[in-house]
């Protein structure tokens, strides 16, 4: 390799994401539409990325605790389908907000009072039927949302959402068939599916009021809908009741939109950030 090769590899090291990757919307127009607001946008692009990237820490936290070694490989991959949609999504935000910061930027250097995910992602894994079911849940909100959104006036990001759709695709309905394994299965298993049922519904309505966006084509109506219903399909074959059929206005006072998260989210990001914060000059 050439000095200048050597040299062209380390400027483009990453703490999140190692050596030698190229910019990930490398031959994409960067440009906002002029119908397009790009303040709102740059907010939703960067609220999706933080979804997507505390739910991947979340899941991260399985490897070695998984009850299954394939299950392990299953959820460890579901939670780099992830990263991927959150560096795209970060990429995005960078590329119109006016800082110009990186991927890396907005992982490891915002405190928890700037991340926008829903409260839902951030929430402590309780046991493997909780995981199964949130992962349901987020899975199926947000491929309702990225499948209205690759038509979103936005190119680019109707570009993430298609690529995200097919990944989205297979984490819901990785989750789905443990749903109905797990609530058809063992007295106890059906317990702690009823259980986490039970938890997760508290946190469902800021899923189905998100307006983050709205304004890109994504109707909250409708995604809640499409989310309402395939949630039904899967509880009903899974024999499982339906925790949040009456639920229809937020049952708690802030959200994970606002900024306004639990005590859960600073610990996670401590352990998310700490190596990063502790040498920022570093590559690998």
């Amino acid at each position: 390799m050439s000095d200048e090769d050597l040299h062209a590899q380390q400027d483009n090291t990453r703490w999140a994401f190692g050596t030698g990757f190229t910019d990930p919307l490398h031959g994409m127009d960067p440009a906002v539409p002029d119908s397009v607001d790009a303040e709102a946008l740059a907010a939703c692009c960067l609220a999706l990325a933080d979804d997507a990237l505390v739910s991947a820490q979340r899941l991260a936290e399985w490897c070695t605790r998984a009850p299954e070694l394939e299950e392990e490989l299953a959820l460890a991959n579901i939670g780099l389908d992830l990263l991927g949609q959150a560096r795209l999504l970060y990429a995005r935000t960078g590329r119109i907000d006016g800082t110009g910061r990186g991927e890396d930027a907005y992982a490891y250097y915002r405190d928890a009072a700037d991340f926008r995910n829903v409260a839902l992602a951030e929430l402590p894994g309780r046991d493997f039927a909780f995981t199964i079911v949130r992962l349901l849940v987020l899975s199926t909100w947000r491929l309702a949302l990225f499948e209205t959104l690759t038509t979103a006036p936005d190119p680019v990001l109707a570009a993430i959402a298609a690529k995200s759709v097919k990944e989205l695709a297979y984490h819901r309905r990785y989750a789905a068939e443990w749903t109905v394994r797990l609530g058809d299965g063992t007295r106890e298993s059906r317990q702690r599916m009823e259980a986490a049922l039970d938890s997760i519904a508290f946190w469902l309505p800021e899923l189905l009021n998100d307006h983050t966006a709205a304004h890109l084509g994504a109707a909250p109506a409708g995604v809640a809908h499409r989310t309402r219903s395939q949630l039904t399909e899967v509880l009903e074959a899974a024999g499982l009741k339906r925790a949040w059929d009456d639920l229809h206005e937020p049952l708690i006072a802030g959200s994970g939109r606002d900024g306004d998260h639990t005590e859960h989210l600073a610990p996670l990001l401590t352990e998310l950030q700490s190596v990063a914060r502790a040498h920022p000059s570093a590559a690998w």
